[in-house]
């Protein structure tokens, strides 16, 4: 097909003017699916009733680990298809959409021109980094206007050379709260170069609770933002929110940053680790607040502060260091009981809540300031 190559500083992509139906037949509809477990497959959708088109498109749709999308929406999809309908005498979609291939696609220029040639298409699909709503769309108007079928739709094509900056589009483009929730931002933020260190940092430290066998909270983040299948104790958001206050003041950069997460995520874990031990039964068990939004991120103020008050102790033995020092909370699991919980730690919000919390379980340990 014939395409622009356009060459900013060591990366390159394509400019491409896709007939419409070509395009519809090259790209794979795919949202955002998070896997509660390495093998697990998406969950079956519920049943359409068949004659919601619309419904019974949606539905077919694959979810994904490694796909951009977030899921389609039917009334966006609706609107857009309106949108194409209404629009006589005007370019129903003058913007590009942002296509993505994991292939590393071969471009061939033509004779006298250096940066426009023939641009091989992938053997898969391309995936879509922005614009699945208005290809859903065009896809339904379509049906109803097959005279358009060679109407050129304007793509901007990234391929495996340029998979870094493809996703780092995709949240800029998606990074604002009514289009994607923060808990799938969080989820990219370890891939993209923009972003600060210790946004990546906290993501990183983020992906590896949820993901590592031993972290005390393997599977029981909620990287959805919005819903699971399964029991969770706190939404990866939130984590993310009180790692980044614990890093805050860090300053270091590039190489540093696995270096630092690392150690930060052995800290945390080992906390955690030395806390299940200390709460005993109370730990996971749903008559108790422990493992709880609210209380979880109360232990990991506690964690930062062990780690300012000790960056110079070993690694070794930390886990039983830490439960000699945390047993004073064994005696106080009757605070932590669900039942009068808001009462005893009453406050105004969320926010002043956990620091009560906080406070409350720093001054057990009896440690100075």
């Amino acid at each position: 097909m014939l395409a622009t190559q356009i060459c900013q500083k060591s990366n390159s992509f394509y400019f491409v003017a896709y007939p419409a139906e070509d395009l519809l037949r090259r790209i794979q509809f795919v949202t955002r699916f998070y896997q509660e477990h390495p093998h697990e497959t998406a969950a079956p959708r519920q049943a359409i009733d068949q004659g919601d088109e619309i419904g019974q498109f949606i539905a077919r749709i694959e979810r994904k680990d490694h796909a951009f999308q977030r899921e389609i929406s039917v009334r966006k999809l609706k609107e857009i298809e309106n949108f194409y309908e209404t629009a006589e005498s005007q370019p129903p979609i003058p913007g590009t959409i942002l296509l993505f291939s994991r292939e590393k696609l071969q471009f061939e220029p033509i004779a006298g021109f250096e940066h426009m040639g023939n641009l091989h298409e992938p053997h898969e699909p391309f995936l879509i980094i922005d614009g699945q709503h208005r290809l859903a769309a065009l896809h339904f108007y379509l049906k109803k206007h097959p005279e358009d079928a060679r109407m050129d739709v304007p793509c901007v094509i990234f391929d495996g050379n340029t998979q870094d900056f493809a996703i780092e589009m995709f949240v800029v483009i998606n990074s604002t709260p009514t289009r994607i929730n923060k808990s799938h931002l969080v989820d990219l933020y370890e891939k993209i170069t923009w972003t600060t260190p210790d946004k990546q940092m906290a993501a990183l430290i983020s992906k590896w609770l949820y993901e590592r066998d031993d972290s005390p909270l393997q599977y029981k983040i909620n990287r959805l933002g919005t819903r699971s299948r399964q029991k969770k104790w706190l939404l990866q958001a939130e984590l993310f929110n009180e790692l980044m206050r614990w890093l805050k003041d860090w300053r270091g950069s590039g190489a540093d940053i696995r270096k630092e997460a690392e150690r930060r995520y052995r800290i945390v874990r080992d906390f955690l680790k030395a806390a299940s031990g200390v709460w005993g039964d109370a730990w996971g068990n749903e008559r108790y607040m422990i493992t709880r939004p609210v209380t979880l991120k109360a232990m990991i103020r506690v964690a930062a502060e062990l780690d300012k008050k000790n960056k110079t102790e070993p690694e070794e033995g930390r886990v039983e260091r830490w439960m000699h020092m945390l047993q004073p909370w064994a005696s106080e699991k009757q605070k932590f009981q669900m039942a009068g919980f808001y009462e005893r730690f009453a406050a105004r919000g969320q926010v002043e809540r956990i620091h009560r919390v906080f406070t409350e379980l720093w001054r057990l340990l009896r440690l100075e300031n």
